[in-house]
């Protein structure tokens, strides 16, 4: 254990209040991925030890109440010798103090660290209804309790213990959280990325709510994570063997296969962190992968004679996994979705790049059918760009022909910058219809609930009106027939009215989408809008909000005292067209949210189980979700 790990190293830079007040701050929200952030939060801080090489063990138990998380690792435990400047102790400062630990001081405790804000125990105290922290160091056991950031007991020493580390439990704040209740799946599947990440740290679930344990140990690695990836997601890889490279100088490590699949997936790390929003180190792997690709061409004279082959061509069906470590990680936000350091671009590249290089000319027989992959995918990009071409040189009134009546279509005939509006009846249609820009914005409005077309054969869909309604206004055919170079609208804007009528509208148009057109959501078009369902008016101001939680946050946010009134839209048709516009279509003040599918066999098992005829699988998910259902919109 390090003798110099302690109180004097933890730095206070400002207090907590904050928290509570505005907790998206610091978590990204309070919906179910925030309340999760928590769980990472705490699993961070113990990894941290392990970075440092304090550590080898951490255990999470989901206790049966669904509600409440233990973290426990075999660290150096947080110090609780008072600090020498607040006179308090440290483990208290820790966890009821913004901005504070000791991974500020230049006193080497932290050499690698994924929290590096000094936030992330504290935080949790604050949006917790109660936390314990037991600590096991200096021959001793000590315990002190929490209730939503403040401390209910004073440090005790609880009783003579040999060993060392730390134990955190805590129950998330109902306050705070639409809902506490925790999703062991969720967690399980972070651990065990975790536990690739990490190959020499054993990682233990206990799941009570399923009287399950999970060793999560994986000593294979980021190449064992590779291959689960692969055959998780029933993509049929091009070459077997498949490249792999690691940089003990540089803390670089990068596992790649490219896959028989139109996607690009791609898992990124950063002192162990997922980073889902890419970063630096991301934009040096892709760089890295096109420039190795474009130099074994022209070595070996791959003739590629009149085609433009693109980065995009070059990473189409690839399954890569890269992982890096640095002292000083620039996280863009609390939530660490982003890493900014700008050296890591060059450091990644220079990594990477001439490994894959040496690795493709060592196997020659797989580099020609990797780069005979690339050249059918630029080709198939070539081909339908040029049909798309085609299209748009189609006078506009070819392209109008047997339309639906209904549709109000726009002007412009450019799918880069055209949108379809899909509403649900007429009377949201007429607002959306006054309400946009009549350019470049189209709408249809829908009679009620449409078909459920889950295992439904094309040409039965196309037998119900209102969805050959909606495929002739798109343009692109279904299934066997659906044809990209058709699509009259580079957007399909899905707007529901925001309550369960309107989400279960938007659940069978996604379901039309994904059987029949999944093209069209796997290259990016399909989106769903988010219409406000509460008018907040303070004074002169006026506040948007698009659903309780949204509201309750700005209400907290009002300064004290302040008057409000407060208007429920019961549908989109009581928007005026003027509000319906400047809030919900008008690109420069609306929020879309981008449909994606992460993993098609998730997305196949979720429309089986929600829209399928098996009704006895719908039957067992409610039953066991019925616990999130907080209240019915009948």
């Amino acid at each position: 254990m390090s003798a110099s790990y302690t109180a004097k190293d933890i730095t206070v830079l400002e207090g907590l209040e904050p928290v509570r007040r505005r907790p998206s701050m610091y978590i990204g929200g309070v919906d179910s991925k925030g309340l999760h952030h928590l769980v990472w939060e705490i699993v961070d801080n113990a990894v941290d030890e392990y970075l440092n090489g304090y550590a080898d063990s951490i255990t999470v138990t989901l206790h049966k109440s669904g509600d409440a998380v233990t973290v426990t690792d075999n660290g150096r435990g947080i110090p609780v010798d008072l600090h020498p400047k607040f006179k308090r102790p440290a483990l208290e400062l820790i966890l009821t103090t913004l901005h504070s630990g000791a991974k500020f001081g230049e006193g080497g405790n932290y050499i690698h660290s994924g929290g590096l804000h000094g936030v992330g125990s504290s935080v949790v105290n604050a949006l917790s209804r109660k936390l314990v922290a037991t600590v096991v160091r200096d021959g001793f056991e000590w315990m002190q309790t929490f209730r939503r950031g403040k401390k209910v007991t004073e440090l005790e020493k609880v009783r003579p213990l040999r060993g060392h580390g730390t134990t955190i439990y805590f129950e998330p704040d109902p306050e705070i959280f639409k809902s506490t209740l925790f999703d062991a799946d969720t967690i399980k599947a972070h651990l065990e990325d975790m536990s690739y990440i990490h190959s020499g740290l054993k990682i233990v679930f206990r799941d009570e709510t399923r009287k399950e344990v999970h060793d999560l140990s994986h000593p294979g690695g980021i190449p064992e994570f590779l291959g689960a990836l692969v055959k998780s997601a029933q993509k049929q890889p091009v070459t077997e063997n498949f490249f792999h490279v690691k940089s003990d100088e540089t803390k670089v490590e990068a596992a790649l296969q490219w896959t028989e699949s139109t996607e690009e997936v791609l898992r990124s790390f950063v002192n162990g962190i997922r980073t889902v929003s890419g970063g630096t180190h991301e934009n040096g792997f892709k760089s890295a992968v096109a420039k190795a690709i474009r130099n074994y061409i022209e070595t070996h004279d791959v003739k590629v004679k009149g085609l433009t082959i693109t980065a995009e061509d070059i990473r189409e069906g690839i399954v890569g996994i890269l992982s890096v470590f640095t002292r000083e990680p620039m996280f863009q936000g609390q939530t660490k979705e982003r890493l900014n350091n700008p050296e890591m671009t060059a450091t990644v590249d220079g990594v990477v790049r001439p490994a894959l290089e040496a690795w493709l000319n060592a196997n020659k027989q797989s580099a020609d059918r990797i780069v005979g992959r690339i050249v059918l995918a630029a080709r198939a990009r070539e081909a339908s760009r040029a049909a798309a071409s085609e299209v748009k040189r189609k006078s506009a009134v070819n392209r109008r022909l047997n339309l639906p009546g209904k549709l109000a279509d726009c002007t412009s005939t450019d799918p880069e910058e055209t949108e379809l509006f899909i509403v649900e009846g007429d009377s949201a249609g007429g607002s959306a219809i006054e309400g946009r820009n009549r350019r470049t914005q189209a709408v249809l409005p829908l009679r009620g609930k449409v078909l459920n077309s889950e295992g439904m054969p094309s040409v039965k869909v196309l037998a119900n009106q209102e969805l050959a309604n909606l495929a002739s206004a798109i343009g692109t055919g279904l299934g066997d027939k659906f044809n990209l170079a058709n699509l009259r609208y580079g957007k399909i804007i899905l707007l529901m009215d925001a309550d369960y009528d309107g989400h279960h509208i938007t659940t069978l148009l996604l379901t039309f989408f994904f059987r029949h057109m999944p093209e069209l959501i796997r290259r990016g078009h399909v989106y769903l809008a988010q219409p406000p369902l509460y008018r907040i008016i303070v004074g002169k101001d006026t506040y948007w909000a698009r659903d309780d939680v949204h509201k309750e946050e700005i209400l907290r946010g009002l300064r004290a005292n302040a008057r409000y009134e407060i208007t429920r839209f019961k549908g989109l048709g009581e928007m005026t067209p003027k509000v319906l516009g400047e809030t919900t279509l008008d690109p420069k003040n609306r929020t879309l949210l981008q449909v994606q599918i992460d993993s098609d066999l998730e997305a196949d098992q979720v429309f089986v189980t929600l829209m399928g005829k098996d009704p006895s699988q719908r039957y067992e998910f409610i039953m066991n979700s019925a616990a999130l259902a907080e209240e019915l919109d009948v």
